[in-house]
């Protein structure tokens, strides 16, 4: 674990490997990340309608790497409108928001990962 936080701070985006709902199979896709303290924060590039976070509604246990580092968790949905803006926030803060608003047109929800 302190390698894959290590890996963080120099990565602007990590590989999240998760469980497709229905093929069993895992899917992997690069997704921007914040991190604040020990918690990593995620928004689904469609909200709701993204199939990575239709896949963690199904099975929350998620593979991240960044950096050539692993981490295997438990995602947490966030579906309260405005703890999900919260962490739209952050990402404005990290990303810029012009990037943010291209392309994340539906940020309703977000994820978190605990990383302790």
């Amino acid at each position: 674990m302190p390698g894959f936080t290590e890996a963080l701070k120099g990565s602007r985006e990590l590989e999240l490997t998760a469980i497709g709902r229905k093929t069993g199979q895992e899917t992997s896709r690069p997704v921007w990340f914040d991190q604040e303290g020990d918690t990593l924060y995620l928004v689904p590039v469609t909200g709701t309608d993204s199939q990575w976070y239709k896949n963690v509604l199904r099975h929350p246990t998620v593979r991240l790497a960044a950096g050539g580092a692993e981490y295997t968790a438990q995602a947490t949905p966030i579906t309260d409108p405005a703890r999900a803006a919260e962490v739209v926030q952050l990402f404005r803060a990290r990303y810029g928001a012009d990037d943010v608003a291209k392309f994340y047109p539906n940020p309703n929800v977000a994820v978190e990962v605990p990383l302790a």
